[in-house]
């Protein structure tokens, strides 16, 4: 399929599921809104499946892993052998990521798509573009047709994957320099408003990277409006690769979750390149990283839950799949009023309106 092909495919949520999702939601025995994201959550899933009652049974996290030329310019306080070392951890339960997905029973697939070195690991999915990208503070990271290439790949491998909801997480040391040079251009940002520590790194290591983007940008002149070309000129294999996975997700109805800041910006590419997008993801936790607000302030989304997470690798997506099952399980088995022997006649004054802000009070 042509990436042309594919966004032509991912069609806006069903509105009339959503909507006799919500009536179920205003028929179960609990006050008008009480069970707030986990109701919308429900509505979402409606929407996505076309079915008013959903279970998210299997469920599977997706890694991309690459390697990224621009770590020549010391921008990672962590060595570039780092990226193939964790891409092999990833598969043995050794990562963050990967001990919450073995803990939750979710499955894992981690996928070569650029790292800079030869892995003989049967258990990662060699689908190497090359061996990493070009130090973008030289020339484009990659070429266009590797950019589209990277797209259509994780578009395969979403739309291959039996699962009822994906994840997305990736691996790359020098990965928060492209992210932000990504995010930088897409949302005409400063580089300041959108750069961060990464993995940590020294105060002057971090002038440096902020440097180093601003300089990659001025060498490519990407265009924000051509996703590709953005990709191609300061982006990475991960991002990109990444990014098709959010389109092959939606484009065969299933709802895919967001990690962190990386996951973020990879959902924007992803949104900027079809809107229909926005309606099929779903956000984990507030990645630490100050760029990830910027990201989902664009999307207009609001993630799940606020745990201080800046790790990266997927690692929110497992804590997102738990809370996904609780929406299905209060819209699935929780009581109506008749059920629960209650006369809802009382609610019918507060149903008008928002009877629950107290004015003043956010």
């Amino acid at each position: 399929m042509s990436l042309n092909n594919l966004l032509n495919s991912i069609v806006p949520l069903d509105l009339a599921a959503m909507d006799a999702a919500r009536q179920r939601q205003a028929q179960l025995a609990k006050p008008p809104g009480s069970l707030g994201r986990l109701e919308d959550l429900s509505v979402q899933l409606a929407g996505i499946t076309g079915k008013i009652l959903n279970r998210i049974e299997k469920k599977h996290l997706l890694v991309f892993s690459a390697d990224n030329g621009v770590v020549a310019e010391g921008v990672s306080s962590a060595p570039q052998s780092v990226t193939l070392q964790q891409t092999i951890n990833l598969t043995r339960a050794k990562t963050g990521a990967a001990t919450l997905c073995k803990h939750f029973g979710c499955d894992i697939t981690v996928c070569d798509v650029g790292v800079n070195a030869d892995i003989r690991d049967p258990l990662v999915l060699n689908r190497k573009i090359a061996y990493g990208t070009q130090n973008i503070v030289r020339g484009p990271a990659m070429t266009r047709s590797q950019a589209e290439q990277a797209i259509l790949l994780g578009m395969e491998l979403a739309q291959e994957t039996d699962a009822d909801v994906i994840g997305i997480g990736e691996m790359g040391i020098g990965n928060t320099t492209t992210s932000s040079a990504v995010l930088s251009v897409l949302l005409d940002a400063d580089v300041d408003a959108v750069t961060g520590r990464g993995g940590g790194i020294t105060d002057d290591s971090f002038l440096k990277k902020k440097e180093v983007i601003k300089t990659a940008i001025e060498v490519n002149q990407p265009n924000k409006h051509d996703i590709v070309d953005v990709l191609s000129k300061v982006g990475g294999f991960d991002i990109a690769a990444m990014c098709g996975a959010f389109l092959g997700c939606a484009a065969t109805r299933r709802p895919v979750v967001i990690d962190g800041f990386i996951s973020a910006v990879a959902a924007l590419c992803a949104y900027k390149l079809c809107p229909n997008v926005k309606g099929y993801l779903v956000p984990s936790h507030a990645s630490y990283e100050i760029g990830y607000k910027l990201a989902m302030d664009a999307m207009e989304l609001q993630p799940l839950f606020l745990l201080g997470m800046r790790l990266g690798e997927g690692s929110g997506c497992p804590l997102a799949f738990k809370i996904l099952d609780a929406a299905c399980a209060i819209i699935n088995d929780m009581a109506t009023f008749d059920q629960a022997g209650i006369d809802d006649d009382y609610l019918e004054e507060i149903r008008e309106g928002d009877k629950f802000t107290v004015e003043g009070v956010q």
